[in-house]
């Protein structure tokens, strides 16, 4: 089995970072989203994925490579317009061939897997099969309708009035009966090939759909709440690891990891924490459900519930809390007051905080 991973997304919900970087690339747990989702089709046994790449493709290309580092193979495929996920599968189908393929959105986190669901497609093979999770408001979601049996009956795209409450969570198997339904719809309203449509098509034209509900975790990182929330619970199952420096000063408390060549200097980290390699912490605090990237800065700071990404310095800024930080970005005090903040700042930015 084959995968398809759509990364051409312009994530205008994550901006600012999304100017500069694909928000697929934003760390959780010091880890590119893109890489977790790869890592969890490299479980499942996939070993070729095709990756849909936009106008961003140089970074996700420089972060990802070959795919060697993974155990797969990666090919590129170029989309020039965002243009839906169904148009997605149309571009991919010289990649693809005659195999079946998981398709699988590059911002999604399922961190517990879909090896169960995967199994369960390979042992019945249904011409397609969705994964749907459970949600308060399906109303913001493609939603699912099934029958007693598992069967879909009907997909309805962001119902007013649903009649369903399982979402459909951006992970997909299908074979390549797909591929007729993708060329025989047209777009919709917002000029997009949708894929729920295609799965619609498939429904009414007398084949095999099949749901599968997921009760793990689930995460779009769409938003920076959403990154924040993500980060968190993939730290609650930190395994402690100490490969940098930690001085008689520094005390270090919980489920930690300091990466090679980082400096922890009269400070305390309270797990859970990862510290990046090459990063400094002196005479400063960094507190529980944060990461640190590497090669940053901190002095004179208190830190809690943040990600910073790499080349970040922050000095003498006394409550710093679910904050975003980007690369190269430099956030200090314009005068010493102790005050609380929160902020989310771009790729080279520089902040004053009084």
């Amino acid at each position: 089995m084959k995968a398809l991973v759509l990364a051409g997304g312009s994530g205008t919900r994550l901006r600012p970072f999304s100017h500069s970087m694909p928000k697929q690339l934003i760390p959780i747990a010091n880890k590119p989203v893109l890489t977790h989702v790869l890592e969890n089709l490299r479980d499942l046994g996939v070993r070729e994925a095709g990756i849909i790449v936009g106008d961003r493709a140089q970074h996700i290309e420089q972060a990802v490579g070959d795919g060697s580092g993974l155990g797969m193979g990666i090919t590129y495929i170029p989309q020039e317009k965002p243009l839906g996920l169904a148009h997605c599968v149309s571009l991919a189908r010289p990649f693809l061939g005659a195999d079946d393929f998981v398709m699988y959105l590059g911002d999604n986190m399922l961190p517990d897997g879909v090896a169960d669901i995967a199994a369960e497609f390979t042992a019945r093979r249904p011409d397609a099969q969705v994964v749907v999770h459970k949600v308060d408001d399906p109303r913001a979601f493609g939603v699912a309708e099934l029958a007693a049996d598992g069967r879909v009956e009907r997909l309805v795209e962001k119902p007013r009035q649903p009649r369903s409450d399982l979402a459909l969570v951006g992970v997909y198997f299908f074979t390549p009966a797909i591929h007729r339904a993708v060329a025989a719809i047209r777009p919709s309203a917002r000029g997009e090939l949708e894929i729920t449509d295609a799965v619609q098509w498939l429904v009414a034209h007398g084949h095999d759909v099949r749901a599968s509900v997921y009760d793990g975790y689930w995460k779009d990182t769409g938003r920076v709440e959403d990154v924040l929330e993500c980060n968190q619970r993939l730290l609650e199952g930190l395994s402690p690891r100490i490969a940098g420096h930690i001085d008689a000063d520094s005390t270090v408390e919980g489920n930690v990891v300091i990466e090679a060549g980082a400096r922890v200097l009269a400070s305390r980290i309270e797990g859970p924490a990862i510290i990046g390699a090459g990063a400094v912490i002196e005479d400063s605090y960094v507190g529980p459900d944060t990461c640190i990237g590497a090669d940053c800065e901190l002095r004179g700071t208190r830190l809690t519930g943040s990600i910073v990404l790499e080349g970040a310095r922050i000095r003498g800024v006394p409550g710093l809390h679910g904050s975003l930080i980007g690369r190269g970005s430099q956030v200090g005090p314009s005068e010493p007051r102790a005050a609380h903040h929160r902020i989310v700042v771009g790729d080279d930015t520089w902040i004053e905080v009084a």
